[in-house]
């Protein structure tokens, strides 16, 4: 596996068949934890095609496994990146830390996609 980014709230790691690994540590790791998952798996059951795909959640660790969204974005314009923040919130959530940081571009189909939903709010229905 390789370990793509280490920091003090989380450490991430991707297999080699794709999945990618998030261990969450540090202040809050639990409430981020479940906030991501619940964020996940709200986002799956609207269809956003544009995040990851929880595979699995494992309160214990905490750690998530999730499909792979593509490749970090390193720039971004800023009108295209909020375009791509405020999409998400179609699908009933507003991402809270929009940053190019949690930009990919999937190759396979040449899609921006976001990830990191630790802080993301479920929004009230419309």
């Amino acid at each position: 596996m390789l370990k793509v980014k280490d920091t003090l709230r989380a450490t991430v790691h991707l297999a080699f068949d794709g999945r990618v690994f998030k261990t969450y540590h540090g202040a809050d790791a639990m409430r981020r934890f479940e906030n991501e998952v619940r964020v996940l798996r709200h986002l799956e059951a609207r269809g956003c095609p544009f995040v990851p795909r929880l595979l699995e959640a494992d309160e214990n660790l905490p750690r998530i496994v999730t499909t792979n969204c593509g490749q970090r974005v390193e720039q971004l314009d800023e009108k295209r990146r909020a375009e791509i923040f405020s999409e998400l919130e179609n699908f009933g959530v507003r991402h809270d830390d929009p940053d190019v940081r949690n930009v990919t571009y999937r190759f396979s189909d040449g899609r921006f996609c976001l990830i990191d939903f630790e802080f993301a709010t479920i929004l009230p229905p419309k």
